[in-house]
């Protein structure tokens, strides 16, 4: 008994990369019960962050291997808005300690292993029209294997300027635009297509003309859902933002 416990420890270090959490799905697939892995955090072998999410002992978590960990636990969840800016090198102000913003489909809370960690925002955001499991230009960060799912740079650009009047500062917003110059015209305009939001489809062609950005100009307004003929208003702490079709 103790053999092969010890074997399936050595197989369990063998397999799991270092900084990579694992839950108690994980472990049974590796043939290791509930009762062998309270065995082994008793022992000091494993650490246990949550109820059902372990990981080495003394180690140090790794940001992508946990989220992709998360992508598990909420649909649709992938790196957005001004975080995926910020990963592809677009972005203003640097800040000491960035929060990751994190999108996803469903209503959730992130746990505290993570956040402790990982200072981050989670928000449910259903700003296409898509579904969950099949995200529109969203996918694993650089196309690698194993990374966690990111915002393509147009996508990220509409979720940050959803957020406008909301939790995100119009003035930013303007000048992460203006540092966009080389979006891609036909993703862009795949994203307002099916965009649920006028507000965000009229803030970013509004944005992109005021900066007389390449893409916006093949952008045909006529062809994308600015609503009616009205102004759009909304009053934040930026003030009155009035958003014509």
């Amino acid at each position: 008994m103790i053999t092969t416990g010890a074997n399936k420890l050595n197989m369990l270090y063998t397999r799991l990369a270092p900084g990579a959490p694992l839950t108690s799905e994980d472990l049974a697939g590796l043939g290791i019960s509930a009762d062998l892995a309270v065995h082994y955090v008793r022992a000091g072998w494993l650490t246990r962050l949550t109820r059902g999410v372990f990981c080495r002992p003394n180690d140090i978590l790794a940001l992508h291997p946990s989220l992709v960990l998360l992508q598990r636990r909420f649909e649709g969840l992938h790196v957005g808005g001004k975080s995926a800016l910020d990963w592809y090198g677009v972005r203003q102000y640097l800040a000491q300690q960035r929060v990751l913003r994190l999108y996803g489909w469903t209503t959730g809370k992130l746990p505290e292993w993570f956040t402790e960690r990982f200072p981050a925002e989670y928000h449910r955001k259903r700003l296409f029209d898509e579904q969950p499991n099949a995200l529109l230009h969203a996918g694993p960060f650089e196309k690698r294997s194993g990374a966690p799912q990111v915002s393509a740079p147009e996508r990220a650009l509409l979720e940050l300027l959803s957020d406008v009047g909301v939790r995100q500062p119009l003035q930013e917003a303007r000048e992460l635009v203006e540092s966009a110059y080389n979006l891609r015209a036909d993703v862009l305009r795949e994203l307002l297509q099916r965009c649920t939001s006028v507000k965000t489809v009229r803030l970013c062609l509004q944005l992109g003309r005021e900066a007389s950005l390449p893409w916006v100009a093949k952008l045909d307004s006529a062809t994308l859902p600015t609503g009616s003929d009205r102004p759009w208003v909304s009053r934040s702490a930026d003030g009155l933002l009035v958003l014509k079709a």
